[in-house]
């Protein structure tokens, strides 16, 4: 009987049985050296929507580290999280997708990093493909949903059990700060970082411990102004709500109930003010040992690339048949891919190139995972971490930061374990996520070449992650859809402008296969399309540079002010005991001195406020409207500002007289396109200078065409 026939026990118990007596079979199994030292399997099942059949074994890894080898000597407080022999010890989930008929296999697997833990797998076009998938936990801070399960057999979402750093058996202590926004009344708010909870809990309840201050408004370049702070004896580490008033319910802050005691809550005598942010700093403790989660990950990747069993036998499901692999993440955990290289952890223990290929998507700086109280799920609101030391392949001077010359690839470099690098980015990642240093370095003076290893791409005037796409002049409105997209972040608050529909699916699509090709058969990708100084397309971060038209329906001149627009990079200090390069070590000044503030330079537009460089991109090149990497914020504390990283549309009206009595400068459809028919005409055009040009799949241009032609555009 096949396995996919078998009930769920059965099925694990046949495969089971087929590894033990595989193992014998097997050349060579791995050594005891080996970081990975047991796998176990909680579950294959069949996998279904592709025409190749399909399993998905979900399992748990168990490795150790030596703090003193080399390769892990990079870790943050490494040595403080051994056991008393030595070893630093770690377990992690995986999720690993095969063809049941391992010769149908292409060869290639993509081990995808989770976002904040989020499961999933391989998408139908790469198991039509015959490709492998794996996931795997690297995030070690017990924050929402990375935390490690009560029941480690279950659960569908990525975890990493790692140590906290003690000294002498007591765990480390340390301040940690986090902020509430937006919010008001009497009930007590969690600390939060982005959608999860600030991962540490209080060392002690006693607020006279800890500090509680309020901000009447931040500007996007870092200007503070200060509003009263909370007396100790007027908040409490506690629940409270109208029917449980001050002081409340004290919180659980024993780190041995972690994570089901977090989010840590704070409550006040007076409840909250909304036009407040209120910042706490407070002694903090359980300080994971985060960079043991990113060199699980390394162990986890190398295990099932090289090994054929584990240390007792459990044979490597996919051993032998793994004939190129790539690393690839999106946004948060894009940011850990190059954090990971940066690191120097593609070389795995016994000196192997871990992933011949690395995808970051819509990231541009490195995860903060490497640093005592580094909070992961940050998104560079004020105060996080993540733009410290060189966010840049190729080596840069750094002289605005007065820090050495380096690259993500400095200590690859040295031992020929750099992999092929592919990256994309839409705007939404220039206006709010600091990523034109990469391009041009702290300076901002020159291009930074990119190495020959290297692959950019931009795809210019659009959201982060790519919208909906579709030819939709107006975007429908319904009590239950705004048009107006919510702002990413903490509780940051609603965009006034439509959501951008510009997609990424086209590129993503023409990049999938280019990377397996790059690295299967050693095929280049499409040249590198990004905005340049050099080509005066990278420009000042302001209306008049920009290039951007005035009166567009719904833009205020105010959003182009340097208080509202572009998040610069902050040169933070952290203290003497924090690596400003490596972004490593201990913070201690706690919040940072800002000592700089790093201006970007944004795309420039033409006449309809679209980008100008990057790749060809359908819905920019016959556009309906302009298309924004920003929006802005409607309400709340930070109204006017740009709104986080999400991007804008603004529609061109129907006809000219439409134009003209609202005053927009924009051409309409009409006085653009004609007609229906020759709207089109333009869309045939653009898809096939994007097809000609390599950024477009066959199979994409003809379903892009289609969908014009069916659309209610100027009908």
């Amino acid at each position: 009987m096949h396995p996919r026939n078998l009930s769920g026990r059965q099925s694990r118990l046949h495969w089971l049985t087929a590894a033990v007596a595989a193992v014998a079979a097997i050349v060579a199994a791995a050594p005891a050296e080996a970081r990975v030292t047991r796998i176990v399997i909680d579950d294959v099942s069949a996998l279904t929507g592709q025409s190749i059949p399909y399993e998905q074994i979900r399992g748990r890894a168990f490795g150790e580290l030596d703090p003193n080898d080399p390769h892990n000597s990079i870790v943050t407080d490494i040595k403080l999280g051994a056991d008393a022999d030595g070893k630093v010890r770690y377990e992690t989930s995986f999720n690993l997708v095969k063809p049941v008929d391992m010769n149908r296999a292409s060869g290639f697997l993509w081990h995808d990093v989770p976002n904040r833990g989020g499961a999933g797998t391989i998408v139908v076009e790469e198991r039509e493909l015959g490709d492998i998938g794996l996931r795997s936990g690297w995030q070690a801070d017990n924050a929402g949903n990375t935390g490690v399960p009560v029941n480690r057999a279950s659960g569908t979402n990525h975890w990493v059990a790692a140590p906290i750093a003690k000294v002498g058996g007591v765990a480390v202590s340390g301040n940690v700060l986090a902020r509430i926004v937006n919010q008001s009344g009497p009930d007590s708010k969690p600390l939060m970082v982005q959608t999860n909870p600030v991962p540490y809990l209080p060392a002690t309840l006693d607020t006279t411990k800890a500090t509680l201050k309020t901000h009447t408004k931040e500007t996007v370049d870092g200007v503070v102004t200060e509003g009263p702070d909370i007396a100790p004896g007027d908040w409490a580490f506690a629940k409270c709500d109208a029917g449980n008033p001050f002081p409340g319910t004290p919180i659980d802050n024993n780190p041995a109930n972690a994570p089901g005691n977090l989010p840590v809550h704070i409550c006040l005598r007076n409840g909250f003010d909304p036009k407040l942010l209120y910042q706490v700093v407070y002694p903090a403790q359980n300080a994971y040992v985060l960079g043991v989660g990113m060199a699980a990950f390394r162990d986890v990747g190398t295990f099932f690339r090289y090994e054929a069993a584990d240390d007792s036998g459990t044979r490597n499901p996919v051993a032998g048949f793994v004939k190129g692999t790539a690393v690839r993440g999106v946004s948060q955990s894009g940011n850990m891919v190059r954090q990971f290289i940066f690191m120097g952890l593609n070389q795995d223990e016994r000196n192997r190139m871990v992933y011949d290929g690395a995808w970051p998507i819509i990231a541009g700086r490195r995860v903060a995972a490497n640093s005592r109280w580094a909070q992961p799920d940050g998104v560079l609101e004020l105060y996080q971490q993540g733009s410290e030391g060189p966010q840049w392949w190729a080596d840069w001077p750094d002289p605005v930061r007065k820090q050495p010359t380096g690259s993500i690839f400095s200590r690859c470099d040295k031992n020929s374990t750099c992999p092929k690098v592919i990256e994309h980015f839409g705007s939404a990642e220039v206006y709010a996520l600091k990523l034109t240093p990469e391009w041009i370095g702290t300076a901002g003076d020159a291009d930074i070449p990119l190495p020959r290893n290297v692959r950019r791409y931009y795809v210019p005037s659009s959201s982060h992650g790519g919208g909906s796409g579709g030819f939709a002049h107006m975007p429908p409105e319904t009590a239950t859809s705004p048009t107006s997209p919510i702002c990413p972040g903490n509780s940051f608050g609603r965009g006034t402008l439509a959501a951008n529909p510009v997609p990424h699916t086209e590129i993503t699509n023409v990049l999938r296969m280019a990377m397996r090709d790059w690295v299967l058969k050693g095929t280049p990708p499409p040249p590198s399309r990004w905005p340049t100084l050099a080509g005066k397309t990278l420009v000042d971060a302001n209306r008049a540079a920009m290039g951007f038209p005035g009166a567009v329906p719904g833009v205020p001149d105010s959003i182009f002010q340097r208080e509202n627009f572009a998040f610069p990079v902050f040169d933070y200090d952290w203290g003497p005991q924090f690596d400003h390069a490596e972004a490593s070590g201990v913070p201690t000044s706690v919040p940072p001195v800002i000592r700089k503030v790093i201006p970007m330079k944004v795309p420039k537009v033409d006449a309809d406020g679209n980008e100008i460089g990057g790749v060809p991109t359908v819905l920019v090149m016959a556009p309906l409207g302009t298309y924004l990497g920003f929006n802005i914020t409607a309400g709340g504390f930070h109204q006017g500002q740009v709104c986080n990283y999400v991007g804008g549309y603004v529609p061109f009206a129907r006809t000219r007289a439409e134009r003209i009595a609202r005053g927009d400068p924009r051409l309409s459809l009409e006085e653009r396109y004609g007609s229906h028919e020759g709207y089109e005409a333009a869309v045939r055009a653009a898809a096939g200078k994007a097809f000609a040009e390599g950024f477009l799949l066959p199979a994409d241009r003809d379903r892009l065409i289609r969908q014009a032609s069916e659309s209610a555009v100027l009908r």
